[in-house]
């Protein structure tokens, strides 16, 4: 079976809902367009108004320590660069994040939700046209949809939803872990090349429900005990950028 692209996802906020899409056009050096353009910073990080780029993890509010955000659907708007924020389904908040009130409308609704988590007035920022990724250097996660099914079958005994990974590209045809084998190898992915840079190890956010919020894993230990190693995934860049799309070809090249 050929390996191909089965998601496409972007996180337009750090920490919040991703959203689906059925193409993408990727561009060298860069993350996926809007994948992480914006986060949400709190304690002593929203009061430095002098740093400008990217930011530590740490820096913002994310699943690894604020599980409540898991229990919010959101909708980022590209035309007019709105978030909608939606609970239970019904829509609790709305702003754009070009526009200065917009962006209070929507820090001041978030610290109010999540109030008596970290002191302080939550600030939305903006990575211009960097991303706010877990790593300095803009890049994209791709998880094997196979790997993640030996380990509910073999370790995590319930399933694992992907969406807990917060992935860019699932990939599906692919065996079981023959991903790790791809780590400083060429990938072609639809138009592009991405280079696999390295794994990625399991976190708390993996360990929170994304339909309630609740924490109801404990992934990195049960895989360190089950595989001997935590690498849910795999983190590429874009070394060539072209348009990929659902179901496009993923191979790698020969070394």
């Amino acid at each position: 079976m050929n390996t191909t692209i089965a998601a496409i996802r972007r996180y337009p906020v750090k920490g919040l809902s991703g959203q689906d899409l059925p193409a993408v056009d990727l561009i060298a050096g860069q993350a996926i367009p809007l994948d992480r353009r914006y986060g949400l910073l709190h304690g002593p990080a929203a009061l430095d108004t002098d740093s400008d780029g990217w930011r530590l993890p740490s820096d913002f509010f994310t699943l690894d320590r604020t599980e409540k955000l898991a229990a919010l659907d959101t909708l980022f708007d590209d035309e007019t660069q709105a978030l909608i924020v939606r609970r239970g389904g019904r829509q609790v908040s709305r702003g754009r994040l070009d526009q200065p009130m917009g962006r209070t409308l929507l820090e001041q609704f978030f610290a109010a939700y999540l109030a008596g988590i970290v002191p302080g007035m939550p600030r939305l920022v903006d990575a211009k046209a960097g991303s706010f990724g877990d790593t300095e250097e803009p890049s994209l996660v791709l998880v094997n949809l196979a790997s993640l099914r030996d380990v509910e079958e073999r370790i995590a005994k319930q399933p694992v939803d992907p969406r807990r990974l917060r992935a860019n590209l699932l990939l599906d045809g692919l065996a079981p872990w023959a991903e790790r084998a791809w780590i400083g190898r060429t990938l072609a992915v639809g138009g592009a090349v991405l280079r696999v840079t390295g794994a990625v190890d399991c976190r708390p956010a993996n360990d929170v429900n994304p339909d309630n919020g609740a924490t109801d894993l404990n992934l990195s230990p049960i895989m360190e005990r089950g595989f001997g190693h935590t690498h849910i995934a795999i983190r590429a860049q874009v070394v060539a950028g072209g348009r990929i799309a659902l179901g496009d070809p993923v191979s790698p090249n020969e070394t």
